[in-house]
């Protein structure tokens, strides 16, 4: 993915602000903030009679580039002092407004983010609406020791030996249907075609696209597990329902593909709804007992982006991280060597993000690109 073009009136706005100064520039970010949630300004949330475009053989139509972008200052687990309220005050909706904008400002000037950022702000305390508090619930033992057997990959501290010390988003091979539309820093593109037998769904980063059947036939074998799971899916009303299975167990759920760990067992039910030309709610619903002590629900909102193309990611292709770390595993093993050659004592391995920090000072704080923070 790529944009076009950046988003043309932020990024003049922002030139115009920083040729006048810093006190044009807090201007400009006052001037520019959404005065309302963007989950206001739907078209069905204004307009309880509208209704969702259709296709030329009938069924809602949800075709088109859409992304998760607009999300991305919304938590995945509700903050604790919000307790189980699901919207922002006004008050607490300006200061993400403000905070919204000025991350737009700054990718507009010149960072490799400049086209990676939303032109909405949404008014959710958190992106899981089920339970009531907004957080995932318990892991069960058994969901725990399979959380326990996901290696860090690349964001921990090794030993890297062989494919297996990585993840599956390391190794540019799946981030689970979840981990591939939570809001991450970049690549939250989502790609709908129709037709009248089955809906594609793809996924910008990583690559993954689902075919789902609208014509009723059973789920996969139960001996066939996928990473994506079978998915099986049908039209109730205007929204398009869903229903898949079949998962693994390698798979996580959080974002990037990391995070809590699925079970087999799990059942994951995705609502599509059409609610304005620009806006297609996304409500999923995980049930796995195996795995979670209870159900919940996940809540997004798929938005446009001015100018948003969807092309090749070409993972593999630029993929330095498992070489790269493979190869720094075998160099601090030959430090070991001749420091027990030497008879000196053993260097200390690298923790996490150690060299970068070292590397850079120590007042750089690098972030997690697998937070999505």
């Amino acid at each position: 993915m790529r944009r076009t073009d950046p988003t043309v009136a932020t990024l003049a706005a922002a030139c115009a602000a920083l040729l006048a100064g810093p006190s044009a520039l807090s201007q400009t970010s006052v001037a520019s903030l959404d005065p309302v949630p963007a989950e206001a300004t739907a078209a069905a949330h204004v307009d309880p009679s509208w209704k969702a475009p259709r296709t030329s053989w009938g069924d809602p139509s949800l075709e088109g580039v859409w992304s998760t972008d607009d999300l991305r200052s919304v938590p995945l687990n509700r903050p604790e002092h919000f307790g189980t309220r699901t919207s922002l005050t006004p008050e607490e909706f300006a200061e993400r407004a403000r905070a919204d904008q000025s991350g737009r400002e700054t990718a507009a000037q010149g960072s490799f983010l400049q086209h990676e950022w939303g032109v909405r702000t949404f008014g959710y305390t958190s992106l899981i609406i089920d339970p009531p508090n907004g957080r995932m619930p318990e892991q069960t033992e058994a969901g725990r020791a399979l959380t326990a057997t996901r290696n860090r990959g690349t964001f921990g501290p090794g030993p890297f030996n062989d494919f297996s010390d990585f993840t599956l988003y390391d190794r540019c091979i799946t981030r689970g249907v979840l981990g591939s539309i939570l809001p991450v820093i970049y690549g939250n593109g989502v790609r709908i075609t129709q037709h009248p037998g089955a809906v594609a769904i793809s996924y910008e980063m990583i690559h993954d696209t689902r075919i789902i059947p609208l014509d009723g036939r059973p789920q996969l074998d139960g001996a066939i597990r996928q990473y994506m799971g079978s998915a099986r899916g049908r039209f109730e009303g205007d929204t398009l329902v869903v229903e898949t299975t079949n998962f693994t167990n390698r798979t996580s759920i959080g974002t990037n593909g990391n995070g809590a760990a699925n079970s087999e067992a799990m059942r994951l039910t995705e609502r599509f709804r059409r609610v304005d030309p620009e806006m297609i709610e996304y409500i999923a619903t995980v049930d796995d007992p195996v795995a979670f002590t209870a159900p919940f629900t996940i809540r997004l909102m798929l938005t446009t982006q001015p100018g948003y193309r969807v092309y090749e990611y070409s993972c593999h292709e630029g993929n330095g991280a498992v070489r790269n770390s493979l190869s720094g595993e075998r160099v601090y093993e030959q430090q070991v060597a001749d420091a027990i050659a030497k008879g000196l004592p053993i260097p200390a391995r690298a923790t996490e993000h150690n060299q970068i920090r070292n590397g850079f000072g120590d007042d750089v704080v690098p972030f997690n690109i697998n937070a999505g923070e």
